[in-house]
């Protein structure tokens, strides 16, 4: 669906299909540039393929991209000109059962619907670099649809008739205004008399916690021994733990001993790994003194996700942060390593976006150091040490790499660094294909046979004809090596 549309708008509905194929090129082209790393294998910049691998999170809610729901007009002034576009309201249908309502904090992307979206701290947005972020979390926890009662949020902001379109309008407008200090007005004067009542009244307020998440995500150690704690963070009234599945007898017990199949905030989870135990070696029996291995621990509950939280998505859909959310299944994942002797790296991986960076989260608790590489850099932790490493990324850089452990399996870390509401990939102030420019559209009734919710975009026609005009130029580069090469021959 395009939320940017009314019924019948062709010229606004084959916007929606320039802009993925925009961003589809940009991600190819993003390739091209870094295809240096990917012989070195060594960091994959692979675009949107590198979301088919495991991402690592951080726990919390999953959800599929519904679309724009409730939603009005608003104008965006740039140095192009003013923009009509959509605002309002996205649904997301959660995974496991449940429903969430967010608003966007991109105005320069566009939202793919059935795109994946994973529950992010806000270091891991743009929200973690912005002063203002906390702003954000005020506007939502004050305005619909936390408040419901549209004639009291009316009064508040000196309104008569508020409608629910009004409101989710109003809304996102004032949110944009601080999440990407954009110059936006809505189109409706209700619904911008509520925005400037929204902004002008925003007050900092911190970042709402996890739905669910186990601190730390990776332990490591010897056999023989319980690895750990992993402690539980939520905000549900209980979780259900999921032992580790054909893993040599390890088992998931408290601080006593004793096994556990539930638990709530604060709960303390331990890892007890037999002595002889070799989780994933191919039903074959390890020899005493040389066992290693790895077992993961997965949590899930049913609950509430607090209001504020921010999701995103590797395939570089816009950030979301949440508005409302019904009772939804809510999971979380934490591995265990272990070896006899040598290194036993617990490997653990987070986006900083205030740095630019994915932070490697490496705890050795074996007798040797662990040593690796990447990007060409080598590094070395200790035995009984603990370091983070940062490895620098592009803004819109996809990842994949694969750290090995003691067993000789790896621990494969893939995503996309999405950090800045205008991605480097599709044109920036550092770029030189053309500066992102939404492109025009009314608001009305979602036309049929689309299939993108958009509240805002980038228009990449100049990056496309560039790259088509490379090939074009290496086409005939070709056939004149070529036709020279016949002449030579005769």
């Amino acid at each position: 669906m395009n939320g940017s549309c009314s019924k019948g708008n062709s010229v606004c509905a084959s916007y929606s299909a320039r802009s993925v194929r925009g961003r589809r090129a940009a991600g190819l082209a993003a390739v091209a540039l870094t295809s240096g790393l990917v012989a070195a294998g060594v960091l994959a910049a692979a675009g949107p393929a590198a979301a088919d691998g495991t991402p690592q999170s951080q726990g919390g809610a999953t959800a599929t991209m519904s679309g724009l729901k409730t939603y009005g007009a608003a104008v965006l002034h740039d140095e192009s000109g003013d923009h009509q576009i959509s605002a309002g309201l996205f649904e997301m249908a959660v995974d496991g059962g449940g429903m969430l309502q967010t608003y966007c904090v991109d105005i320069h992307n566009p939202t793919q619907k059935d795109a994946k979206y994973q529950e992010t701290p806000w270091s891991g947005t743009s929200l973690g670099a912005n002063k203002n972020a906390g702003k954000i979390r005020w506007i939502l926890n004050h305005s619909y649809p936390q408040v419901n009662d549209l004639a009291a949020l009316a009064a508040k902001a000196g309104v008569k008739n508020l409608t629910e379109q009004d409101a989710a309008t109003g809304t996102q407008v004032a949110i944009w205004r601080y999440s990407d200090g954009a110059r936006v007005d809505a189109a409706d004067a209700r619904a911008e008399k509520l925005a400037d009542y929204l902004h002008s009244s925003a007050r900092d307020l911190a970042e709402p916690k996890a739905s669910l998440s186990l601190d730390p995500p990776a332990v490591s150690g010897h056999p023989g021994r319980r690895l750990g704690p992993v402690t539980v963070r939520t905000d549900a009234n209980s979780v259900t733990v999921v032992p580790p599945v054909d893993a040599g007898g390890v088992r998931i017990v408290g601080k006593d001993g004793k096994p556990v199949t539930s638990a709530r905030n604060g709960s303390r989870l331990y890892f007890d790994v037999p002595k002889t135990s070799a989780a994933g070696a191919d039903g074959a029996s390890p020899a005493p003194g040389d066992a290693a291995g790895s077992a993961e621990l997965t949590v899930q509950a049913s609950t509430t996700v607090p209001v504020g939280r921010a999701f995103t998505s590797d395939s570089r859909s816009q950030t979301q942060i949440l508005a409302g959310s019904s009772e939804s299944t809510v999971s979380a994942t934490a591995v265990a390593t272990w070896a006899d002797k040598g290194a036993i790296p617990a490997l653990s991986a987070q986006k900083d976006c205030a740095e630019g960076a994915l932070d490697i989260r490496v705890t050795n608790k074996g007798d040797q150091p662990y040593t690796f590489e990447l990007m060409g850099t080598g590094h070395s932790v200790p035995a009984g040490r603990t370091r983070t490493i940062a490895v620098p990324l592009q803004e819109d850089q996809a990842y994949d790499f694969t750290l090995t452990g003691p067993d000789g399996r790896g621990q494969r870390f893939t995503g996309v660094l999405d950090c800045k509401t205008q991605g480097a990939a599709i044109g920036t102030k550092t770029q030189t294909l053309g500066e992102p420019v939404p492109a025009p559209a009314k608001a009305g009734a979602v036309p049929d046979g689309t299939n993108l919710a958009e509240t805002g975009g980038t228009d990449t026609t100049p990056l496309i004809a560039a790259i088509g005009l490379s090939l074009l130029v290496l086409g005939a580069t070709a056939l004149s090596i070529v036709r020279k090469k016949k002449t030579a021959d005769h």
